[in-house]
């Protein structure tokens, strides 16, 4: 009786493992390495597809945005939620088909991921009140990408804006990351227009009435200027006094602009207002606070005597 070779049986079953993996690999090459292409190739297509759309988008708004600075903004803000949504979409589609075609069944995935996904969404409810509050933001159009806005309690510039978030960089170029569930009142900044508004301090001697002219002659002259003709959007304004404060007297002086072009217009009119009030003679005023007061001396005291030196 010949017994059997365990070497022998051990690389038989050797030789069948590798014979399988072959035949698997040549079938897979043949029949889904194709499709595995087809679909990578078609995600990547697709995906040129929405970054060119993307670019022409921004682009336009890049064109509207002397003219109409709420459409360049509403444009940028299409462009961002375009290129997140229409990537994350497209993402998942070649996902499904990958898995598909590496023998995985989607649909068990699927079903278990929905159970997951119910006992993962009621501990996730703020992830739905982000989206759902940042659909309704979209709707609204309560703010767009490049407005300058007031949003739990931070103030800056809208960077991107998806579903989900809110990116916004304050003047000191900090990013924030707010989502939108937490977006209860928005002060939005550069809706329509703004309102330059510079407060002029004067000496209490000097004349309400010749302050008056000549403060609203000069912000004129600023305003009739070219290069502010279409940034200023109505004449100025100069109501009156508005606070007495010791020897000080504040009047302020309003002008309508265009938005997140009130800076230059302000820094002019400054440099003209110290310009005519020297002209005119009208004195600047100080601030009280920063007052120091002196006594003097009595002229008719006698002198203090000074100790004698000793000997």
């Amino acid at each position: 009786m010949v017994l059997p070779n365990p070497l022998a049986q051990g690389d038989l079953h050797f030789r069948d493992v590798l014979s399988g993996w072959h035949r698997d690999a040549l079938a897979f090459v043949e029949h889904d390495l194709p499709k595995l292409l087809f679909f990578l190739l078609i995600a990547a297509l697709l995906m040129r597809v929405v970054g060119f759309f993307v670019k022409r988008t921004r682009r336009l708004a890049d064109r509207h945005a002397a003219a109409n600075q709420q459409r360049a903004s509403e444009l940028r803000t299409l462009a961002a939620i375009l290129r997140a949504t229409a990537y994350g979409l497209i993402s998942f589609i070649v996902l499904i088909n990958v898995l598909s075609l590496l023998g995985i069944d989607t649909k068990t995935l699927l079903a278990s991921a929905g159970v997951v996904g119910v006992g993962i969404g009621l501990g996730a409810q703020s992830l739905f009140k982000d989206m759902l509050n940042g659909i309704f933001i979209l709707i609204d159009g309560q703010y767009n990408v490049g407005d300058l806005v007031t949003i739990a309690s931070v103030t800056g510039t809208v960077e991107d804006l998806t579903l989900r978030i809110t990116k916004v960089r304050d003047g000191n170029g900090t990013l924030y990351f707010i989502p939108n569930s937490q977006v209860a009142t928005v002060s939005n900044l550069s809706r329509d227009f703004t309102v330059a508004t510079l407060s002029v301090s004067v000496d209490a001697t000097a004349d309400p009435d010749k302050v008056l002219r000549v403060l609203r002659d000069t912000a004129l002259e600023v305003r009739n200027e070219p290069r502010f003709q279409n940034i200023a959007l109505a004449d100025p304004d100069v109501p009156g006094v508005d606070a007495i404060t010791g020897r000080v007297v504040t009047y302020p002086v309003l002008m309508r602009v265009r938005i997140n072009q009130k800076d230059a217009i302000l820094r002019e009119l400054r440099r003209r207002i110290i310009q005519a009030f020297e002209r005119s003679g009208i004195p600047l005023g100080t601030d009280p606070a920063n007052m120091l007061v002196m006594q003097h001396t009595d002229p008719t005291a006698p002198p203090a005597q000074q100790p004698l030196s000793q000997q």
